[in-house]
């Protein structure tokens, strides 16, 4: 690779990737603690919007996320939850609608048609913004260089033993996009129904706009990923034997050989693999979905110590990540395709990364959500 090409995609990289009204039944947040909670559960006087509300017609291809008052974070028996994810902090969050699935490249396309959007991994790349996200002084690469592209995935020929270089399996390559996602030389034809990929948060909050919708909160991602079971590892319990029938994962040694155990060896369509208890698909692995919180390394540790219980949280006030300080990075979440034992392990309900808002990426998709009073719009 190319000196310049190699410094731009690393930057890149590490400006992504460090860390891959009708009447309403209500409850009080002491309704919805479980005994063992209840007495490390700070009081706080708030109802939550438990059911959807009579009369309220779910949007198409919306499921309905129950309100709930929980633990967001890492749970007790998560043996290799990250410090990022802990400890785990008291939120109550209000009911709201959910899509089933992530979004998908019909309905992406169908929203581009509309409106004629041009994505970020469309654009020609902005150096005057590029410059402020790298150390001062670095040289400008060659504009041959400073083309619109994204970045890709490469499988390794043989193991690695640093899983913290993660130039080793990424490139950076001119012509990725959306409709082209592995690179100029793929495409979505006859692939409608899989996740729209190479997404920017820029991307993603256009298509919300288009759709009258919005980006979860991270607290509302993990709310409807739990779906009602509030104490496991995993979306559907805590036995890891049957995550190749429960997800779209990496099996075998990452990043040199997948063995499909699961059906697939990258991306698989929406729908492959059973729904949450909620109806959700995909709330683990395949591709990364956007959430609207800015990632912030010290967020559960500096919540938790204000000993209070956060009513629909909407995240960090500002962005840190301490080994990437110039990136302005927001929380994704469920991991990916990418996502092995040795490697994230990003499947688990509580993991979360951080993603630079203008980067993109061939496993990092979205899904949105719409509270009652949107609809009412």
């Amino acid at each position: 690779m190319n000196k310049n090409i190699h410094f731009l995609a690393l930057a890149i990289l590490l400006v992504t990737m460090i860390n891959c009204k009708s009447e309403t039944k209500k409850t009080t947040v002491q309704d919805t603690v479980t005994e063992k909670e209840e007495a490390k559960t700070p009081a706080i006087a708030h109802t939550i919007m438990i059911e959807k509300p009579e009369g309220v017609i779910a949007p198409e291809g919306m499921v309905w996320v129950s309100g709930a008052t929980f633990k967001q974070g890492a749970v007790s028996n998560d043996k290799i939850a990250m410090n990022h994810e802990k400890p785990a902090i008291d939120v109550m969050v209000d009911g709201f609608f959910m899509d089933a699935t992530e979004v998908t490249n019909a309905q992406f396309a169908a929203f581009v048609k509309a409106t004629g959007y041009v994505t970020v991994a469309e654009r020609g790349i902005d150096w005057e913004e590029l410059k402020k996200q790298v150390p001062a002084g670095t040289e400008k690469p060659h504009d041959s260089i400073l083309q619109p592209g994204s970045l890709t995935f490469k499988k390794s020929k043989s193991s690695v033993p640093n899983l913290y270089d993660f130039s080793q399996w990424w490139n950076w390559t001119i012509g990725a996009d959306w409709r082209h996602p592995n690179g100029p030389e793929s495409s979505i034809k006859g692939k409608d129904n899989y996740p729209v990929v190479q997404v920017s948060y820029e991307d993603a909050l256009a298509y919300c706009e288009w759709a009258n919708r919005r980006l979860p909160t991270e607290a509302e991602w993990e709310l409807a990923s739990r779906a009602g079971s509030y104490g496991t590892i995993y979306n559907w319990g805590d036995d890891v034997s049957v995550l190749a029938k429960r997800a779209n994962t990496w099996e075998g040694e990452f990043p040199v050989e997948n063995t499909k155990a699961d059906g697939f060896e990258f991306r698989a369509p929406v729908k492959s693999y059973p729904p949450n208890a909620y109806g959700l698909y995909d709330m683990a692995g395949n591709v990364w979905e956007w959430t609207s919180d800015w990632y912030n390394t010290n967020y559960y540790k500096e919540t938790k110590a204000k000993n209070t219980a956060l009513v629909n949280p909407t995240g960090a006030d500002s962005p840190f990540t301490p080994n990437n300080p110039l990136a302005k990075e927001r929380v994704i979440k469920g991991g990916s395709f990418l996502c092995s034992e040795s490697y994230c392990a990003s499947y688990r309900v509580s993991a979360r990364m951080g993603s630079s808002m203008d980067s993109s990426l061939e496993h990092t998709g979205f899904r949105t959500v719409a509270t009652v009073a949107m609809l009412k719009e």
